[in-house]
């Protein structure tokens, strides 16, 4: 009786082991969904209209102006970090981030763009007497950046206002007339700087092959188009 009470316990032990086993199994072979980054990089691109009004050396290839920019996920909010290098000394300029920007992947510009939509005024940004300059910015950035306007009609059924994410980082010229060498027109200033007499875009990033724009570190592509995981 003791012996049959041991194979009754001892088989109950192995098919439970068994379970548990077969049950890892399965769950090793499920991928798990990766977590986003906790940290982002890209560069900012020159606008072409403007580059020798923003380049410190313009016309020498070796040494174009560049703008590069990290971002790290925080609980509360995200840091960004904006380093630029090669540029006029002196300039300045005012960061937003924006719902669009007017390059396409591959850096050409895109040929439907028409307005930037939603930006969203950041930080002020100056190149010193070398040309370079660093700027950080504490604030929501990474997948859940977006812009509320409750006085526009809704989206969809589940929205109760229309949403604009401003996933793409952009800075323009303070000055329109830094810009007036290269052909703006600065009786015509854009809105982007505290008086909203801003000169045109200086540097911009371009969308991720999602179409999206890099401050979107976790896409999600099964819908069409692209959105982003918040």
């Amino acid at each position: 009786m003791m012996h049959t009470r041991f194979v009754k316990l001892q088989n109950m032990v192995t098919g439970t082991a068994l379970s548990a086993f077969t049950g890892m199994l399965i769950a090793s072979a499920i991928p798990a969904s990766a977590a986003p980054p906790s940290t982002v990089t890209f560069s900012l691109f020159p606008n072409p209209a403007v580059v020798n009004c923003l380049a410190r050396f313009p016309g020498d290839s070796s040494r174009p102006p560049f703008a590069n920019v990290t971002v790290t996920r925080g609980t509360q909010n995200d840091t960004l970090t904006l380093t630029l290098g090669n540029i006029k000394p002196g300039l300045n300029f005012d960061l937003f981030t924006v719902e669009r920007s007017f390059f396409l992947t591959g850096g050409a510009k895109d040929p439907h763009f028409t307005n930037f939509g939603l930006g969203w005024y950041q930080s002020d940004v100056h190149a010193n007497e070398d040309g370079a300059g660093v700027v950080t910015v504490k604030t929501i950035l990474l997948d859940q950046i977006f812009g509320l306007d409750q006085d526009v009609p809704a989206l969809n059924a589940t929205t109760k206002a229309t949403t604009h994410h401003t996933f793409h980082v952009g800075f323009w010229f303070n000055n329109p007339q830094n810009a007036v060498p290269c052909g703006f027109d600065a009786t015509k200033p854009t809105p982007f700087n505290g008086e909203q007499k801003a000169g045109p875009l200086a540097m911009m990033s371009r969308p991720r092959p999602t179409g999206l724009g890099p401050l979107c570190s976790n896409p999600n592509t099964a819908t069409h188009p692209a959105s982003c995981n918040p």
